[in-house]
């Protein structure tokens, strides 16, 4: 049997506070109030992610045994056979576990498994691999929200877009870690777009609350990129690593208007994932 790392490592667990925070958000957009519904998302998204990331392993078998021997797979802490049905089970357990929330949220998450299916099967072998990637957490969004009293509001859907964009660009340097191809600095510019959505829906007295959240994303956004682009000895990985944990920000950002103690979680969310980060590997 596999040890407990292993498996922690597989499922990328050190990223699951952010897929939280995703969720608090969205629920906060969607109108919030339907706090057992929430949970039932939190549980049903978290089955999802972690399947996700085990597929993802599993499609990526032969890639890793010959460039990434250290996971699970290749090292051989785990068997093949065991990732793959670890994963698909977690993937449909996840989805039956959306259903009591409502049609809607159970339609959202087939779209969300379909999302995090394509994205395993060929994520190596296209370009638009950051794309996908920011898909998965697009619907992800839109199931969250679509369990709130108001369901998928405006303000919900352009953070979905916002959010996505903000994986673009963090996925564009994640992929620079495999391949170690040459880095641009354009796509980076896609990690502001949450910043930009805030400053244009936030007026009056919330726009304070909205500048004070985009200095402490922006700047944080600055000191991971410094690990890949003001470095000679690029540790991509630290970016990577850093920009996962930033999500918290973003969620924040997008909810800028909401009580302390609502806000404090996600604080606590961006704490967890680093504190994460340092027992199981973001990426």
């Amino acid at each position: 049997m596999p040890s407990l790392r292993t498996l922690l490592v597989l499922g990328r667990t050190s990223n699951l506070p952010t897929v939280w925070s995703n969720c608090l958000a969205a629920w906060w957009l969607g109108g919030g109030q339907n706090v057992g519904r929430l949970f039932g998302v939190l549980f049903g998204t978290t089955l999802l992610y972690l399947g996700g990331m085990y597929l993802n392993d599993a499609f990526d078998a032969d890639f890793d045994s010959q460039f990434r021997r250290e996971r699970p797979v290749p090292s051989g802490a785990i068997d093949l056979k065991m990732v793959w049905l670890i994963g698909l089970g977690l993937l449909a357990l996840g989805e039956l576990a959306l259903i009591p929330a409502g049609r809607t949220t159970a339609l959202l998450g087939l779209l969300l498994v379909a999302a995090i299916l394509v994205y395993d099967a060929v994520h190596k072998a296209i370009t638009l691999s950051p794309v996908l990637m920011a898909s998965c957490r697009f619907f992800l969004y839109l199931v969250a929200a679509s369990a709130g009293a108001s369901g998928l509001t405006g303000l919900a859907v352009w953070s979905a877009f916002a959010l996505a964009a903000y994986i673009v660009g963090l996925s564009y340097i994640a992929r620079k870690e495999s391949n170690r191809g040459a880095l641009r600095y354009w796509p980076c510019l896609f990690l502001g777009a949450p910043i930009a959505l805030a400053l244009l829906a936030n007026a009056d007295r919330f726009r304070e609350t909205a500048w004070l959240l985009s200095g402490v994303l922006a700047l944080w956004i600055i000191r991971c990129l410094r690990y890949t682009f003001g470095h000679t000895d690029r540790n991509i990985g630290r970016t990577v690593s850093g920009l996962l944990a930033g999500i918290a920000w973003v969620d924040l950002l997008a909810v800028a208007d909401c009580r302390r103690d609502f806000a404090a979680l996600f604080i606590l969310l961006f704490l967890g994932a680093l504190l994460g980060q340092r027992f199981v590997p973001a990426t």
